[in-house]
């Protein structure tokens, strides 16, 4: 991955916005610029250079993972460290949506000459269009979530928890090449499927259950993310029309994406399927999301989201249904928007599984 290339991509749009320079806090950010993986690093970018800080325990770190960029270790506080760095700026730009009041009012003290213009979203709308080596690494992440997924069909038995079955998960990611979980694994049984981020429990399960899992691996640092709806034994015949309904909307969502569609008619592809089938009110949630160093990120699939997609981003596409009392169906899967459109990401089956 070239991050120089990342860095004078975003220092070219500068002018543009208005500002001399621009200061990355948000540490995915810092990451994606960088390649720094440590918890404390912040990244001034300007025009075609750009000056690293972090402290003390990531010297040598920053060494080996940041070399294309001047590095400077602080003993004091950042504030202190950035105002040596300066010279020349009269605009300095930062993420709004990451610094805290307090931090902007430190900057704001340290920098009495700056003037401080908050910006949102400028390293973010890069980050959407993944590169090769990008998508790469969610494929690979996602291997490793469809051989765990193969993996664990085996271990669901009457009696076992919602919480053996999560522990399970994150063994078999590792097992097959994942370096840890995208996220706490959301498995549901029965009438708590009908919870979208249900938390896994105590509870236990029962033939006739409807099983939801919600899950990812994570492979140098970029994520997968993966859902499917199992039915334990014979299933309720309502939940099993659900998920017909639920896998059609999934395949008109998928069938949707391509370069400059809107966040908004995917969704309402999905949402038009679920909606005729009656079951408007239960898609409670908008139907996708950007993958990639964070497990949500832009683009977004929604309908508050009327931008367009572009090509090279990867996104969820995962309708679903909840019927309280009852349980619930979703169905995700990552897709590369191309501009001839969408690829899925993965191998997993998407037809009912009964176990």
């Amino acid at each position: 991955m070239d991050h120089q290339v990342r860095r004078r991509a975003l220092g070219a749009r500068l002018d543009g916005v208005g500002v001399d320079a621009l200061l990355v806090t948000r540490l995915q950010n810092v990451r994606y610029l960088t390649g720094f993986t440590g918890s404390n690093g912040q990244l001034l970018v300007l025009g075609d250079r750009a000056v690293f800080f972090t402290d003390g325990r990531y010297t040598e770190q920053s060494r080996h993972e940041v070399p294309d960029a001047e590095r400077v270790t602080y003993a004091s506080t950042f504030r202190v460290a950035l105002a040596e760095h300066v010279a020349g700026i009269t605009r300095l730009g930062v993420e709004a949506d990451h610094l805290t009041v307090a931090a902007h009012d430190g900057l704001r003290a340290a920098l009495e000459d700056v003037e401080i213009v908050p910006h949102t979203g400028l390293v973010e709308e890069q980050r959407a269009m993944k590169d090769d080596d990008e998508r790469a690494a969610i494929r690979r992440a996602q291997a490793s979530t469809d051989a765990a997924f193969e993996g664990i069909l085996e271990r669901f038995a009457v009696g076992v928890s919602e919480q053996r079955i999560a522990w399970e998960l994150e063994g078999l990611l590792r097992d097959e090449g994942s370096d840890g979980l995208s996220f706490d694994p959301i498995v549901a049984f029965g009438e708590h499927a009908a919870e979208p981020h249900h938390h896994p429990g105590t509870r236990v399960l029962e033939e006739g259950d409807v099983i939801t899992l919600d899950f990812g691996g994570l492979v140098d640092g970029y994520h997968a993310d993966m859902t499917r709806t199992i039915a334990f034994g014979s299933l309720n015949a309502e939940l099993r029309k659900v998920h017909d309904v639920v896998r059609e909307a999934q395949q008109a969502g998928i069938d949707a994406v391509r370069a400059g569609a809107t966040g908004v008619e995917v969704d309402a592809a999905a949402r038009s399927v679920i909606a005729g089938a009656g079951y408007g009110e239960r898609f409670v949630h908008p139907c996708g999301h950007g993958v990639g160093l964070e497990i949500h990120e832009a683009p977004w699939l929604g309908a508050a989201h009327d931008a367009g997609l572009p090509a090279g981003s990867v996104v969820t596409v995962e309708p679903g249904i909840y019927l309280p009392g009852l349980g619930g169906v979703r169905i995700e899967d990552m897709v590369e928007v191309a501009p001839d459109g969408g690829r899925v990401v993965g191998t997993s089956i998407r037809e009912l599984i009964e176990l």
